[in-house]
């Protein structure tokens, strides 16, 4: 079983909680892939099989596990529904009893193995010749207005920084989620956080 010491070093400094979780999910990890390779790559564990395959983190309240290739796999569109991404398939967890079944984590991962020897793809992203115009839903300009450190931070941000958040506010469907949204986003800028800061290497 090879492992980096640098995910040793990375589950003993984690919160108590998160410790088990880790080591319980590094264990079926190894288990269902005696091949997997370890790795930290934006701060965190991942693991390698013939290629990206899956990784796992500690926040300050829960942890995420999740697969590179989600959008690829069976349960994708319960990914969609929940509005989840890749990195959290297993939502947030924040004790063992949260995760699924020993048995359907082993299954996803034989899942992701087989996508990785099959050789399958994420889709391309589309590259476009042309800037598209980023265009700031009026609330959020509001709020923004109101806020002066949020905005500098805002207007500091490269296009597509400012686009995860206005992606983010724009997906919500409910007008509550959308407001709530937009204030967590003017909390998040005025400490001069990107949308993804959780998973950004300190």
């Amino acid at each position: 079983m090879e492992k980096d010491k640098r995910a040793d070093e990375y589950i003993t400094k984690s919160a108590d909680f998160a410790k088990p979780i880790l080591i319980h999910l590094r264990k079926l990890i190894h288990a269902a892939c005696p091949q997997v390779e370890e790795t930290i790559k934006w701060g965190f564990p991942h693991f390698n099989y013939k290629g990206m395959m899956c990784s796992m983190a500690a926040f300050k309240n829960h942890c995420a596990f999740g697969f590179w290739k989600a959008a690829l796999m069976k349960d994708a569109g319960e990914l969609k529904e929940n509005n989840a991404t890749a990195m959290e398939h297993a939502g947030k967890i924040k004790s063992i009893s949260d995760l699924p079944s020993d048995k359907i984590i082993i299954s996803r991962i034989n899942e992701a193995m087989k996508i990785n020897d099959d050789g399958i793809k994420l889709p391309e992203r589309k590259v476009t010749d042309k800037k598209t115009e980023i265009i700031v839903p009026f609330s959020l300009k509001k709020e923004l207005a109101k806020n002066k450190k949020a905005s500098d931070t805002f207007n500091n941000f490269s296009p597509s920084q400012k686009r995860e958040y206005i992606e983010w506010i724009e997906e919500a469907k409910a007008e509550e989620t959308k407001n709530k949204r937009i204030l967590t986003t003017i909390g998040w800028l005025t400490e001069g956080k990107t949308k993804n800061w959780k998973y950004v290497k300190k």
